[in-house]
This record gives C-alpha cells, structure tokens and sequence, in this order.
C-alpha cells in the first residue's frame, strides 16, 4: 500500500514514516499542510491519505473533499487527536473512509491499517460506535452520511448475499467470510459488488453503515470496545 502523510508536524511525519516503513508499507511523500496534502495527492496518486484534522492553508476536512473530488479511488483516513463526535461525522461526510486517533499504539495502528487493506474500515475504539449512533439518529432525516438505499432494495438482495452482507457487518474479513460461507474470496468480493450496485451505495463503510441500520449484523461492530 502507497501512502502519503499529511501533518504539520515534522517529528510525527518521521516517527510514521519509520513505525510505516518498519511494518513494510511505502511512505511515497509527505506534507506539512492541506494545500500540500492535496497536491501531492493528486500527482502521486497513493492508495491511502494519513490526513491530519488541523494544518495550515487547508484544514483536513477541505483537503478531504478536493482529493475525493478529483481522485474518488484515493482512501482517506483521518490522523488526529480530536475525540470530538462532530470532528467525526464531518470527517466521514467528506469522504473519509476511517478515523484513527494519535494516542493508539503503534501496534493498534497498523493492525487497523492491515484490517483496512481487508475492507474494514479503520476506527479507533469506540468510534465505530459513536458512528453507527449517528447514522441511526440520521436515518429518518434527509441529512445522512450515507446516500439511502433504493426502495425496495434489500428485499432484492439473495438470500447469500444477505449472509454475507450480515458478516463483513459484523467485522470479519473478506478471507474469514469466505471460509465461513466456504466460498473463494474472489466470490465474496463479487458479491459485495453486487450489493453496493443494488444497493446504490459507493464504499464498503456505506455499506457496514447500512446493513447496521438495517440491523443485520449478529455481534460488536468492528472496532469496538
């Protein structure tokens, strides 16, 4: 995974640099600001943005959304220490596809980075709950994170991709999925495809958000605790 870091401070680019380079990913670039930040991204291209909430010139939020907007495939996950709920959902609503607080050990940190290269959205503890709280409050009102699914969409999803739905919701990876439906990952992948098409939705945490304000998912959100 190609990454790029994106924080006003000089001694944390090079402790993530190291800790990202010592666990195997490729630190492609690093930038001290949003506007920076969004340059960088638009000519080097990574897989993933490490974005901090508050720099200079552009925030994390407005770089969040001009990234997204000119280059939708680059994942975003925010860096920071703000705790806020609002600092949150205002991440996610621009595009963020995880939201990683800086006190978590560096352990915690690249097992959510691994989980995420898996399709399962990376959240500190807790946050995933504080999330899945919103989106419920949200449900009924024309404001959401997450675009609503068409009518009538999930009564057309098939009885596996129910299943299936109902397991990536409840954490596990595509791998585990697949050995517990004992199908390929390659299926599980297919099928996920599917359910995103049918369900108009544009990323795998709009569809975990989804399927847990339908209810699916049998355990703990991923994430928490």
């Amino acid at each position: 995974m190609r990454i790029l870091l994106a924080d006003d401070h000089r001694l944390v680019l090079e402790g993530l640099t190291n800790l990202l380079t010592a666990y195997g990913f490729e630190v492609i670039g690093t930038a001290v600001d949003g506007c920076e930040a969004v340059r960088l991204a638009l000519s080097l291209e990574p897989d993933l943005v490490l974005m901090d909430l508050r720099m200079p010139g552009y925030d994390g939020l407005v770089a969040t959304r001009l990234i997204k907007a000119k280059r939708p495939p680059i994942k975003i996950v925010m860096l920071t220490t703000s705790a806020e709920s609002e600092d949150l959902f205002e991440s996610v609503k621009s595009g963020a596809s995880g939201y990683l607080l800086k006190s978590m050990t560096g352990k915690a940190f690249v097992d959510a980075l691994r989980g995420m290269q898996e399709g399962i959205p990376p959240f500190s503890p807790g946050l995933a709950d504080l999330l899945l709280a919103e989106f419920a409050r949200l449900r009924s009102t024309s404001e959401s994170v997450a675009p609503p699914a068409s009518a009538g969409a999930a009564e057309r999803l098939t009885e596996r991709q129910t299943e299936l739905l109902r397991l990536v919701a409840s954490g596990l990876s595509y791998d585990e999925v697949a050995h517990q439906l004992a199908i390929s990952e390659r299926t599980v992948r297919y099928h996920m495809k599917e359910i995103m098409e049918r369900l108009h939705l544009e990323n795998r945490s709009q569809v975990m958000a989804y399927a847990w304000q339908q209810g699916l998912p049998r355990v703990g959100p991923p994430g928490a605790g």
